[in-house]
């Protein structure tokens, strides 16, 4: 398998950290791909006419996007162990619609803060709009606001949900350290704190700014 990738996406590595779960990292092929919103790299359109990534070219040679469809092709291919399955037979845990929540809400403020990146860095300084910026970062703090509610029922799971919610947190504390969310998310902080010493959280981290 081959993944179009970019090292700092939070996408990629909900993607990677799964693959890392499910012990399927050996078996992906890493191909840098830039995700530009205005200069579109064209040997990454010719795979997914959208342009983003992560992009995954399975065995077979089909073209699987966005991150949420990729985690699940790798579950299926793996142990099946990161979504739970539908069905009034799926077992005890957190219910499918739970963890499936969860990676919603996380890839939300991934979105939200992705956006925000672009604006401040990519659009031009003089067609910036402040408004638009100040919507983002709030869909950011009513999405770590929700996380913290749900905090302490995180415990010691490793699905997509929680996978999810670290690769945002993670993606905070590299682009937008600012922010300082810890201060605010306590509960949060500590879950964090231990979900990200995996050996998949530690293998997947962001090169240093």
């Amino acid at each position: 398998m081959k993944l179009y990738y970019a090292a700092t996406s939070p996408f990629v590595r909900k993607c990677l950290v799964s693959a890392h779960e499910l012990g399927l990292r050996e078996h992906i092929e890493l191909t840098p791909a830039t995700a530009h919103p205005v200069n579109r790299d064209r040997a990454l359109v010719a795979q997914n006419p959208l342009g983003q990534i992560p992009t995954l070219i399975t065995a077979e040679g089909a073209a699987l996007y966005d991150s949420r469809v990729i985690c699940e092709y790798l579950n299926a291919l793996g142990d099946g162990r990161l979504i739970p399955p539908s069905g009034p037979n799926s077992g005890p845990g957190p219910t499918r619609w739970t963890v499936l929540g969860e990676q919603a809400l996380a890839d939300g403020v991934m979105d939200a803060a992705i956006l925000t990146r672009y604006e401040t860095a990519v659009r031009p300084e003089g067609l910036r709009w402040n408004d638009w910026i100040v919507g983002q970062l709030d869909k950011v703090h009513c999405g770590l606001a929700q996380i913290e509610r749900r905090a302490p029922h995180l415990g010691n799971r490793v699905d997509i949900g929680t996978i999810s919610i670290a690769c945002a947190l993670g993606y905070l504390d590299f682009r937008f350290a600012s922010l300082a969310w810890r201060g605010q998310q306590l509960a949060t902080a500590a879950w964090f704190e231990r979900f990200a010493k995996r050996d998949s959280m530690a293998a997947t981290r962001p090169p240093a700014n």
